[in-house]
């Protein structure tokens, strides 16, 4: 796009209609640099304009007010799911398309109502349920031996690309009608993967933190195992108690993630050498 074709569209932005070349543009954009330029005021906002900055520049042409204006306002506070954020672009390109600047309290409207719904839905999900079960699966195939719990998990990323990539253009062509479409559905769908996600993660703690209580007593002729008492009261008691430490412990004050692994380490290597725990 020449500067000339971009100041034939200047306050018009009805002469210029996005092509497959604008789309593949803002996907190759989005998967790799949504979190640019990200900070606690603004965010993802940043990342958001630099990624919509080619397809501005040719709707309202180079150094205009309009685009000036634009800028502005998508430069401001936005934090959504990474992977849900080309449909809010969508619908916004739909939007600004059509209505060129005149669009601007309305495309405002749209980024601030539905960033928090998909930021929502997108953590359930793809930060939770699908790391999770497919996670779990993949682990289980490796732990094993299986190659294919490697590839298993490669094809879920490529898989999770390419909803990313496709959603782009289905929100364009639906714009606003999209979100009438999808506002009851949203906290519906929310609530159902969380439940999911929270269920999936309970079996997981069950199944694959393997801890138990190696104490055996002899009383007289009677072998008596702490392990299978604590079974009697409830199985995997000691999975269960372990997770519920590290979800206590990463709740603490100045805790990360990586001191908390370092510290579990060290209370493992401990309490095994003491004999109190052993891998079950």
């Amino acid at each position: 796009m020449t500067n000339s074709n971009f100041n034939n569209t200047i306050g018009n932005p009805k002469n210029y209609k996005l092509t497959d070349a604008d789309f593949r543009q803002i996907n190759t954009r989005s998967l790799f640099f949504n979190q640019l330029g990200w900070n606690y005021e603004r965010m993802q906002g940043s990342g958001y304009l630099w990624i919509m900055l080619p397809q501005l520049r040719k709707m309202y042409g180079d150094n205009s007010p309009e685009l000036k204006k634009m800028m502005v306002m998508h430069n401001q506070f936005f934090n959504t799911s990474p992977f849900f954020n080309t449909i809010v672009k969508g619908i916004d390109l739909a939007l600004e398309e059509k209505e060129g600047e005149k669009s601007i309290e309305a495309v405002a409207g749209i980024k601030s109502g539905l960033m928090g719904p998909f930021a929502a839905i997108g953590d359930a999900i793809f930060g939770s349920l699908v790391p999770a079960i497919m996670g779990a699966i993949a682990a289980t195939m490796a732990i094993g031996g299986n190659p294919l719990g490697v590839g298993l998990w490669v094809m879920v990323a490529i898989a999770t690309m390419i909803f990313r990539w496709v959603q782009l253009k289905i929100a364009y062509r639906e714009g606003v009608n999209l979100v009438t479409t999808l506002g009851h559905k949203l906290n519906a769908l929310t609530n159902a993967a969380t439940v999911l996600g929270v269920f999936v993660v309970g079996v997981m703690c069950a199944t694959m933190v393997n801890v138990s209580v190696p104490y055996v007593a002899t009383i007289g002729e009677k072998v008596v195992s702490a392990q299978a008492n604590l079974d009697l009261i409830l199985p995997r008691l000691v999975p269960a108690l372990v997770v519920g430490f590290i979800y206590w412990l990463l709740g603490r004050p100045k805790m990360s993630s990586n001191k908390a692994i370092m510290i579990i380490i060290a209370l493992c290597i401990l309490f095994s050498w003491l004999g109190i725990l052993a891998k079950g």
